[in-house]
């Protein structure tokens, strides 16, 4: 259990009037009583908007009951999982609650995984459900004979939007031609409309959780590289969500007409918590957006919608502020801008205030924090280039490598403590043991300095994760595939700076066969590696910088310019 401590904590002089240093974190209970809190309190509000129609929070309530009774009837129980395979459509919020609502476990996975990775995720996972877009479901009959899957859903992009939506899906089907031809064996999957048939109608499924129960497993890289999952209790996400409701000051009245602009995954964790759940809470409406890459379709979307928030990551910012049609969108309804995921460059935060005239107020938090730890403060006149204060119920600390806090101003490493920190990694004891510390911290693997006001900088990173566009990217995985080409001898991978994702992947290669090309390697890599893992550029060398045990010296090859 956490305790939390008042002493040594200097941000708390520094917090805006009116947030508590602690809160009544025991009484908040669990996601399904956040479900029925919605729909007591906010079911005739619109819950998600997508492609222009809005369901209200009584019919998401019942699509989410609809699959809980329909996977009661599968034969799950309490701390069963089930996977969700899906971009931002309607049908991923409700199977959501559904699979919380039954007392399963939820597994988020990236739709735009290739067989072999969602192999390895599902299988660690032990999930016995998946629910997939159609979009992807090729890739699942791909992986399946590798799989052990109960039964497969898959949902179109238009499901629970009526007979709009059913014309939603047959244009992605047969007009945009996005749906890759696939056929599952006899009787293994079904529809997301019979699953809500099926389950309409049911008595209620309430399965008998509490708050230290499993409401996700979230894959990550923590701050070793090697993909494992963060295990996230209902106290966990509920805690973050009130610690954020407390910090922006907010409430079930003040979400009434209030819409966040959700262009941030839901298998995103910080899309999952700060715009889905936190959004819920105070009964406001989500806008999904399906695919945030399409920058025309997106300002079209923001142009036909009057929004009240947004979040994104530096990227995103980045993508909307050089489009050419920025300026017709109107901003003006706008209370605040939160960023994450990765760090905001100070050029594209200027240029963000300038088109819309709001700042950025840049957070910082973990797939194994829930993942808010630090955010500054909702006031902010100007992006500060800190990632803030911690929240309520939190301590922070900056230690050396003896374990030992290094003082104020010096550079350590930063470690969290609060009820928002995972309960471990998913089957991985040892791995948990290395991330905590003896009194009970998650060492976050990032190098920060404790500023005198209670501020916290980030000043880089100490593991060799690359950050790409918010996702993180893991050097020993890329390389894995890589060496398994018969041409390469020997390869490293490390990340360089890019302008438009903050980080690309750089491999170095020394090479087994000279004919070998970049473009050969690069397309072979996006065979087993999702788009955003394939290395942007490829080095070859003669041999490889190593300490005098051998190991490569993955610094020495990030500190060479990348070539063209």
């Amino acid at each position: 259990m956490f305790e939390s401590r008042s002493a040594g904590r200097p941000w708390l002089s520094a917090y805006p009037p009116g947030i508590p240093a602690e809160l009544d974190i025991p009484r908040l209970g669990t996601l399904v009583d956040l479900f029925e809190e919605c729909m007591t309190q906010s079911a005739s509000r619109p819950a998600l908007e997508s492609f222009g129609t809005r369901i209200s929070y009584a019919a998401l309530g019942d699509t989410a009951e609809a699959v809980a009774a329909w996977l009661a009837d599968q034969g799950l129980v309490k701390g069963d999982r089930v996977a969700i395979m899906m971009p931002n459509v309607v049908a991923y919020p409700a199977t959501i609650f559904g699979a919380l609502l039954a007392g399963c476990t939820v597994v988020n996975v990236n739709p735009l995984y290739t067989p072999r990775e969602l192999t390895a995720q599902l299988n660690d996972s032990g999930a016995r459900i998946l629910f997939v877009l159609e979009n992807f479901a090729h890739t699942v009959v791909e992986a399946l004979p590798d799989l052990s899957l109960d039964r497969v859903v898959v949902a179109g992009p238009g499901d629970g939007l009526g007979l709009k939506g059913r014309l939603i899906t047959l244009a992605s089907r047969h007009i945009k031609k996005a749906v890759p031809a696939y056929r599952f064996p006899a009787g293994l999957a079904l529809r997301f409309d019979a699953v809500i048939n099926a389950g309409t109608g049911k008595p209620k499924i309430r399965a008998d959780i509490g708050p230290n129960d499993l409401a996700f497993l979230q894959y990550t890289g923590g701050t070793t590289g090697i993909a494992k999952a963060a295990m996230l209790t209902h106290r966990n996400i509920m805690a973050n969500v009130e610690q954020s409701r407390a910090w922006f000051r907010v409430s079930a009245e003040y979400g009434e007409g209030k819409v966040m602009v959700t262009a941030l995954p839901l298998y995103h964790i910080f899309a999952l918590t700060c715009c889905f759940f936190f959004f819920m809470k105070i009964g406001a409406c989500c806008l999904l957006i399906l695919n945030p890459r399409d920058a025309d379709g997106f300002i079209k979307t923001l142009k036909s919608t009057r929004f009240t928030h947004f979040s994104g990551v530096n990227t995103l910012f980045n993508l909307l502020i050089n489009h050419p049609r920025i300026t017709e969108v109107d901003f003006s309804k706008l209370d605040f801008v939160i960023a994450g995921g990765m760090a905001v460059q100070a050029t594209v935060a200027q240029k963000w205030k300038a088109i819309t005239g709001q700042a950025i107020v840049e957070g910082y938090g973990l797939s194994e924090t829930s993942p808010v730890v630090c955010v500054n403060p909702l006031d902010l006149p100007e992006w500060s280039g800190t990632i803030g204060y911690p929240l309520p119920s939190t301590d922070v600390a900056v230690r050396g490598l003896d374990g030992r806090d290094v003082g104020m101003g010096h550079p350590g490493e930063l470690c969290v403590r609060g009820p928002q920190v995972m309960a471990g990694y998913w089957k991985r004891p040892d791995e948990t043991a290395r991330a905590t510390t003896p009194d009970g911290y998650f060492r976050t693997g990032d190098v920060a300095v404790l500023q005198e006001d209670g501020q916290v900088r980030i000043v880089d990173r100490m593991k060799d994760m690359i950050l790409v566009s918010g996702f993180n990217v893991y050097p020993n995985e890329i390389e894995d595939v890589l060496a398994s080409h018969p041409a390469v001898r020997e390869c490293a991978v490390v990340g360089a700076l890019s302008d438009d994702t903050g980080e690309m992947v750089v491999a170095h290669v020394v090479r087994r066969d000279p004919a070998i090309t970049t473009e050969a390697l690069r397309t072979y890599a996006r065979t087993q590696l999702t788009g955003y893992k394939v290395p942007r550029q490829v080095v070859f060398h003669d041999a490889l910088p190593k300490t005098n045990v051998g190991k490569v010296l993955r610094r020495a090859l990030r500190d060479e310019p990348p070539t063209a």
